[in-house]
């Protein structure tokens, strides 16, 4: 029986074994107590399995260590969510770091408020090896109350950001095996549920950008398009099950955004889900569905199929900018 009050963090990662010890540190160092730590190895061919093993050696009563065979950052959170125990859920990559008190601050939001299914507060980003910015990044300085519709125009806070109940997390299911895009459409999942958010106006989490290799980021950009079109169509699924309306500035941004990738998609090669996608943006545009634009590119690909109207419309667009 775990114990009440238990914090998880799942901890992904490929081949950072420094970057990964900073961040298992940065959890190891909270000041909230009882926590455990799932580290879940995707397939590491370098020091990664040996920096992890060294924490679990280390700290057996808080630890734990799973390798499996290199899956992306979906299937491997979601091997670690199968195992941890908590009554409270952390996702962190394994670049990125946890402010000392954010179990501490969002722990007791999340009991100060009953009815909110996951809290967040301000995140940092700047590039590894410079002075962290003191600005919240994104939209994580501002309270908002719901995760619909806001997540639908843009993934407004990192992965390292919210804090979960585990009880929303097991409702919302099983982590997509994408590698493009899967925290975003998770998102969009628990925010189906109609979760709500407390707020904590405090700095709780640190997002560092690197050139190093990510495990969301596969070698083959149609690979990487077609997970991006699986996401994004199993978002506006979730922006309907919630009931998001056609005419909220969020729908309409999100439908831009359909569009856009299957103009993306066609230009690669991917005809099949160019056209999907085309159907989705015209679906989730409503009235607008009859406009110019989609009407215009509906003729061009019926004539010169959607791989070259993708193209096409591709380089119109590099023209333009």
């Amino acid at each position: 029986m775990p114990p009440d009050g238990l914090v998880s963090t799942i901890i992904p990662v490929h081949n950072r074994p420094r970057l990964l010890g900073e961040a298992v540190e940065s959890v190891l160092a909270q000041s909230y107590r009882p926590i455990e730590i799932l580290i879940v190895d995707d397939g590491s061919t370098d020091e990664t399995p040996a920096v992890a093993a060294g924490f679990e050696r280390g700290c057996p009563e808080i630890v734990r260590v799973v390798r499996i065979a290199n899956s992306g950052p979906g299937a491997a959170r979601e091997a670690g969510r199968r195992l941890v125990r908590g009554e409270f859920l952390q996702y962190l990559d394994s670049d990125d770091l946890l402010a000392q008190t954010k179990f501490e601050i969002q722990v007791a939001a999340l009991r100060a408020s009953p009815e909110c299914g996951a809290a967040y507060g301000h995140t940092r980003a700047y590039p590894i090896g410079r002075a962290p910015s003191q600005t919240p990044w994104k939209r994580t300085g501002e309270r908002i109350e719901m995760m619909f519709p806001s997540l639908l125009a843009s993934r407004w806070w990192e992965t390292s950001t919210p804090l979960y109940r585990r009880s929303v997390c097991d409702r919302a299911g099983a982590w997509k095996a994408l590698r493009s895009e899967e925290d975003w459409e998770y998102d969009c999942r628990v925010a189906s549920l109609g979760v709500r958010l407390a707020f904590c106006d405090a700095h709780v989490s640190d997002y560092r950008s690197h050139g190093g290799a990510m495990l969301r980021r596969p070698a083959d950009r149609r690979t990487a398009l077609r997970d991006r079109a699986a996401a994004r169509s199993a978002m506006l699924a979730h922006a309907r099950a919630a009931r998001v309306a056609e005419e909220t500035p969020e729908m309409r941004a999100f439908a831009r955004s359909l569009f856009l990738l299957a103009r993306q998609c066609g230009a690669a090669g991917l005809a099949r889900e160019s056209r999907t996608l085309f159907d989705l943006a015209r679906d989730a545009s409503g009235r607008r569905a009859d406009g110019w634009d989609f009407i215009g590119y509906r003729t061009l690909a019926g004539g010169v199929g959607w791989r070259l109207a993708g193209a096409l419309a591709c380089r119109l667009d590099a023209f333009r900018a």
